[in-house]
């Protein structure tokens, strides 16, 4: 396996700037297998993912929110510091795991401050893994708060237009602020396609994984699998399990609630931190259909999607860039089937 097997050429103009209005109305790319060596395919909108699912079936969703997590900051001489909180590494929150520009010129010890608040934060240098810092933040309040009052929704950089509301960034069943980046396939979910699923007999179901910094981590390894994978917080109910169990098929809302459930599956734990990573061979225990946006090229995200429908995804992926579809965190979406035939 070599990482150039999961490349493609993405062109600039086919990453999303701006989300579909309403959310329902992006393009569903459909994938149904091959006939005849070619792939089938059909062309729809998130709003007729009805018709493809049946009574019995069990839709799982990802409900973690996205924090305000982005801090813009600046240093005592001047220069300006962005950091992007990922983990706490304190039981009261104070300390974070963080993605910090330019944390390599940063002095251990040193004081970030918040211009229009005052507000401060304390830098204490790269943590052992190497892949982040540590940034201490002093705040009398609770967290939540102070993030609120200093902090920013940590938008993707490729995106460079300014969303109406934080809330577009938000699925509309999100729960415990906890993640530096949304499950983005969930974010072309209503209320009414949720309902709409319920009258056809479709359960529902919640489990949570708190996106982390794996999201912002390209592979940069020609092995793919000589990429190491940082952990995530999973947490997922006996409830839950028992209705995966139960359920006809088992329809995950993109990669972070296959993550979950198929750690889930494969560590014999409910909850905890997973590492898992999912590529070809993979030993699939839950899921048998998947909505998710398209990713970049050369992530784990790809090597998942590999997994799931093997080198199918080249004719899908192929199929949306001529068909004008729009990739990434604020695009068009897709439903994958494990089991599609192949004739």
């Amino acid at each position: 396996m070599r990482l150039s097997d999961f490349d493609y050429e993405l062109p600039v103009d086919r990453i999303a700037q701006v989300p579909a209005e309403p959310r329902d109305h992006a393009r569903l790319l459909v994938d149904q297998g091959r006939r005849a060596g070619v792939a089938s395919i059909s062309h729809r909108q998130v709003f007729n993912l009805p018709e493809y699912l049946q009574p019995g079936d069990l839709l799982v969703v990802n409900d973690t929110r996205v924090i305000p997590g982005r801090l813009r900051l600046n240093r005592s001489s001047g220069g300006s510091v962005e950091v992007l909180l990922l983990d706490p590494l304190t039981p009261d929150s104070r300390r974070w795991s963080a993605l910090v520009k330019p944390g390599g010129k940063l002095k251990d010890g040193e004081i970030l401050r918040h211009l229009d608040t005052g507000s401060e934060c304390i830098f204490h240098g790269r943590l052992e893994s190497g892949d982040s810092f540590e940034i201490e933040l002093c705040f009398t309040d609770d967290v939540l708060s102070f993030l609120e009052r200093i902090g920013e929704i940590p938008i993707p950089p490729y995106i460079t237009t300014l969303l109406p509301h934080t809330e577009r960034y938000q699925t509309v069943y999100s729960r415990r602020p906890a993640s530096a980046a949304a499950p983005t396939a969930g974010l072309h979910f209503t209320s009414d396609l949720l309902q709409t699923l319920s009258d056809q007999n479709i359960d529902f179901a919640r489990v949570e994984l708190v996106v982390g910094l794996d999201t912002f981590q390209p592979i940069q390894t020609d092995n793919p699998l000589d990429h190491k994978m940082h952990t995530e917080y999973y947490s997922v109910s006996e409830e839950v399990m028992a209705k995966v169990h139960d359920a006809k098929r088992v329809v995950a809302v993109g990669t972070t609630a296959v993550r979950a459930l198929e750690s889930a599956a494969s560590r014999h734990e409910l909850s905890g931190r997973t590492n898992l990573f999912i590529h070809r061979g993979f030993d699939w225990q839950c899921v048998d259909l998947m909505t998710t946006n398209f990713h970049l090229p050369k992530t784990t995200l790809l090597l998942m999607i590999d997994a799931f429908v093997g080198d199918r995804w080249r004719d899908i992926y192929a199929s949306a860039l001529e068909s004008g579809y729009r990739f990434l965190s604020l695009g068009d979406t897709m439903l994958l089937n494990r089991h599609a035939e192949e004739s």
